[in-house]
């Protein structure tokens, strides 16, 4: 078996790749140039590394976005970490019968928990009962969250997601992949690298600080280059989908209120929406929303009225995306070019509840890169203060300006020369083809056994 490295460079597409990444370029200059990828859709984190990883379509793994509504529970479920939601075999299982000597390490990419890889190291902060969130990991062996941390700190939990969110986590992650590369040598090694995908839905892509953030990244990349070859790993990059430029945030569940289809509340004074009392509710998700739809003689009705909407590109029954699956949504609606979906409900912004404030991936309705910014910054640290002081008090720093947001995701046609990326393929396979992210199953494996 030969060891092969995965690295995970999240929302680097063929544009950025140049004078401002030399390490990824030599790579890709010595190891059968840069291949275009065809994301799965949705082109959203779960979904693509669950496509790449199982080689199944969405309607057999199930991964249809990074959060859905479910319609047992009645709640929305978003951002759940175990790897038996994935209802499709994963590489390594097919590796590990092919050699039982096989072993696989997960380094921060998804569905690390509850999973049957050898090793994992995975985000998972400690929640205390005064509702200080605290950072941390999760790790197997056990061990190896206190190894990693006694020598490169604490997790970097808020470097990772949020305001604060620089380059510091992902080296983090690239220590802990050199660490245990060289104490588990596993046959497959998946290190998910996320810097470039958070600043560039911060700034866009075309902001003059992402050379900055480039530089930043390849240098991180080159180490873990370096490190591999001399260990006689081969390296493969991939991303799993590119950032355009947006400012045209799109509220569906305004629509679906004004329209009366919405079930909800008062609490606290603020509007609460309650998604089991939803004649229609959308799922917001970067540029893609699954609608579910109570009655399904209502479909058309919903249909057509958030066909109307402007920002709006269609709207379809799930299975002409591929997304017939019991997860997904009745309805898909796709966001035009430069427009993404916010599952925000309220009207007015004195009635919004207190987690659309915060940094609170569970609880939204839908994926929030407002989340990346600050409301002020002497309000954050008033607030640190009042913890640090021992007193409860909610951490409400976030905007609600949506505006603010100028990168997105989703859509699978991206402006050609900004497709995701697949670099160390080595083969005969033409430099312009464009690879489906599926075949990064049986990539893998032509690497892992020749």
């Amino acid at each position: 078996m030969q060891r092969v490295a995965l690295l995970n460079i999240v929302a680097l597409d063929r544009n950025l790749i140049g004078e401002h990444t030399p390490a990824i370029s030599s790579f890709a200059q010595r190891s059968g140039g840069v291949h275009s990828i065809r994301s799965s859709f949705p082109a959203v984190t779960t979904t693509v590394q669950t496509s790449m990883l199982t080689g199944a379509p969405v309607r057999e793994h199930g991964i249809v976005g990074n959060g859905w509504y479910d319609r047992v529970e009645g709640e929305v479920k978003f951002w759940k970490q175990s790897q038996k939601l994935v209802e499709a075999e994963p590489v390594w299982r097919e590796a590990r019968r092919r050699n039982p000597e096989f072993t696989c390490a997960n380094i921060c990419c998804w569905y690390a928990m509850n999973s049957d890889v050898d090793v994992f190291v995975t985000p998972r902060p400690i929640y205390r009962a005064n509702g200080r969130k605290l950072p941390d990991c999760l790790t197997r062996p056990a061990k190896l969250r206190d190894e990693l941390q006694s020598r490169h700190g604490t997790f970097p939990l808020f470097r990772f997601w949020g305001p604060g969110s620089n380059i510091e986590s992902t080296r983090w992650i690239a220590n802990a992949a050199i660490d245990v590369s060289n104490a588990h040598q596993p046959t497959l090694q998946m290190v998910y690298l996320p810097h470039l995908d958070y600043c560039l839905q911060k700034l866009g892509p075309n902001h003059e600080g992402i050379p900055a953030h480039l530089a930043e990244l390849d240098r991180e990349v080159g180490r873990l280059i370096e490190h591999f070859a001399a260990q006689d790993v081969r390296v493969l990059i991939v991303s799993e989908y590119s950032i355009e430029e947006v400012d045209h945030p799109v509220a569906l569940n305004r629509v679906l209120r004004e329209a009366g289809l919405l079930g909800m509340r008062t609490e606290c004074a603020t509007d609460m929406l309650v998604p089991s009392e939803c004649a229609a509710i959308a799922i917001a998700d970067h540029q893609v929303a699954h609608v579910y739809v109570a009655d399904p003689a209502r479909r058309t009705e919903v249909r057509a009225l958030l066909s109307g909407v402007s920002g709006v590109s269609e709207v379809v029954e799930a299975a002409e995306l591929g997304l017939d699956h019991p997860r997904s949504g009745d309805l898909i609606a796709v966001a035009k070019h430069g427009s993404w979906f916010i599952h925000d409900w309220w009207l007015d912004e004195d009635r919004a509840p207190d987690f659309a404030r915060m940094v609170d991936i569970h609880r939204k309705p839908g994926y929030d890169p407002r989340e990346l910014f600050l409301s002020s910054r002497l309000r954050l640290a008033w607030k640190l203060l009042l913890m640090k002081l021992g007193l409860r008090t909610t951490l409400d720093v976030i905007p609600l300006d949506a505006e603010l947001v100028r990168g997105s995701h989703g859509r699978t046609d991206p402006a050609p020369g900004h497709e995701p990326v697949l670099i160390g393929l080595d083969s005969a396979t033409p430099e312009g083809e464009t690879i489906p992210c599926e075949a990064v199953r049986s990539i893998l494996m032509e690497a892992l056994f020749g």
